[in-house]
């Protein structure tokens, strides 16, 4: 029995020193801790798919391509209608026009044309990769969580020093439920921080931004907008 005890005991203790990814810290409006908040499953329990993730990344970065460079070829340079001189005799090369790519001035043999560079990718791996990189952020524990934001107007300095209570030391992606005019223009100016709606978040911003600070408001909206669905169900 005391043996028994002694294992049981063990387990406890290794499962209370164990990390809880879910279990994040909870700030309030001033950047003061109060306790810790519990992630949804749904969301941040996804294991980490790391070619849907890259794919969708791939696939981001081509969708934001213009796709609008272009050259001339020889069939769109003007001029050249006529031979510039005779074929034989004169100890030159043989041309047919002076708008051949190898005469200056001539035509583009290879260079870009309009094209369009999207991707597209199912719906359903789109939600996958942003679970899988936010379930990413949570094992790496640099997910924290804040109460609201109190701007009377838009401050630099305040945003800042936000940041500096919460203990952000590399760059942070705000998250915030809805469009907020004080506090986008207070993070604006702030180097390593940019804001993004729950409803627009992306695999890009989370691969390039180190934290995420999520407003709670924010977190309903992104079980809402990006947990998994049953076969059948409307999207």
């Amino acid at each position: 029995m005391p043996a028994t005890n002694t294992t049981t005991r063990r387990k406890k203790a290794e499962e209370a020193a164990e990390p809880k990814p879910l279990q994040v810290p909870f700030f309030d409006a001033l950047g003061e801790r109060n306790g810790e908040v519990d992630l949804p499953e749904a969301i941040f329990a996804e294991k980490p798919n790391v070619p849907v993730m890259h794919q969708a990344y791939l696939r981001q970065l081509a969708n934001a391509r213009q796709g609008t460079a272009s050259t001339k070829t020889r069939g769109d340079v003007s001029g050249g209608g006529a031979k510039p001189y005779r074929q034989k005799g004169t100890g030159r090369a043989r041309h047919g026009s002076i708008r051949e790519p190898s005469m200056k001035g001539g035509g583009n043999v290879f260079g870009p044309r309009p094209r369009d560079f999207s991707q597209r990718m199912p719906r359903q791996m789109r939600r996958l990769a942003l679970r899988s990189a936010l379930s990413q952020k949570a094992n790496d524990g640099q997910i924290r969580v804040i109460e609201t934001f109190v701007f009377d107007e838009p401050k630099t300095s305040q945003a800042a020093q936000l940041m500096e209570a919460i203990g952000f030391d590399s760059t942070a992606l705000v998250v915030l439920p809805a469009p907020n005019y004080t506090v986008s223009r207070s993070f604006e100016n702030l180097a390593g921080a940019k804001i993004v709606l729950a409803r627009n978040l992306n695999v890009r911003d989370l691969f390039s931004h180190t934290y995420l600070l999520l407003a709670k408001e924010s977190i309903e909206q992104l079980e809402e907008n990006f947990s998994p669905r049953e076969k059948g169900e409307a999207r």
